[in-house]
């Protein structure tokens, strides 16, 4: 039997900190301080300096010349850059999932939308946490094609996220997301990679004009 490589205490405080930017439970902007965390989360500054090194990886931390650590801010303009680069490749992820998912992968995926149904049909926002109980994370795997899945997953989920938790899952959205994908699950389900590329990408514009509309409240 193989064993799951253990998690470390380095790679939970990795995990918490990265919950706490996409959540805003740690403000964007925000300067992180070394002492202050280590304190925190009662471990060391190594391990703290660890944390901050993946976090830039992951885009959710930028480093700038005598200022430091800071949790990036969501901007318009950062917002625009990376829609226009996520609406491409997860309308990639789409067309390809209509083609590579499994019959056991879409059975899966109608079932994770049942159950937010009953989260949309309650009046929640539709918040939906990382890894598969999202529905974007499920479509991503299902391209079968590990190089987009890289690119996706390890390099812009997650700041993908930290804008989606933050700005976009409120209000009047929440039924409309929530409609736009049962229709993109019902073209994968049909195997029809055009038809779900399309809806995909229409999908991600709206999700970034309404996200745009929320920035432009607070300027």
């Amino acid at each position: 039997m193989i064993q799951s490589p253990a998690v470390t205490v380095a790679d939970k405080t990795f995990i918490q900190l990265r919950n706490d930017i996409v959540e805003g439970e740690i403000a964007a902007g925000s300067k992180l301080s070394e002492q202050e965390l280590s304190t925190k989360f009662q471990v060391s500054r190594a391990v703290i300096r660890e944390a901050i090194n993946r976090l830039e990886t992951c885009h959710l931390v930028e480093r700038k010349a005598n200022v430091g650590a800071r949790v990036v801010s969501l901007t318009t303009e950062s917002l625009i850059e990376l829609y226009v680069i996520r609406e491409s490749l997860e309308g990639m992820a789409a067309r390809l999932a209509a083609v590579n998912m499994t019959s056991e992968d879409i059975d899966g995926l109608q079932q994770l939308l049942s159950r937010h149904s009953e989260q949309v049909k309650g009046g929640e926002s539709y918040y939906q946490e990382a890894g598969d109980v999202d529905f974007h994370y499920r479509i991503i795997l299902g391209s079968k094609n590990k190089q987009l899945i890289n690119l996706l997953v390890d390099g812009l989920y997650h700041l993908v996220r930290m804008y989606r938790v933050q700005l976009g899952m409120v209000g009047p959205r929440v039924t409309t997301a929530f409609d736009e994908h049962q229709h993109i699950a019902h073209a994968i389900t049909n195997n029809d990679p055009e038809l779900a590329e399309l809806l995909m990408r229409r999908h991600i514009m709206y999700s970034k004009n309404n996200i745009e509309a929320q920035l432009n409240l607070y300027k």
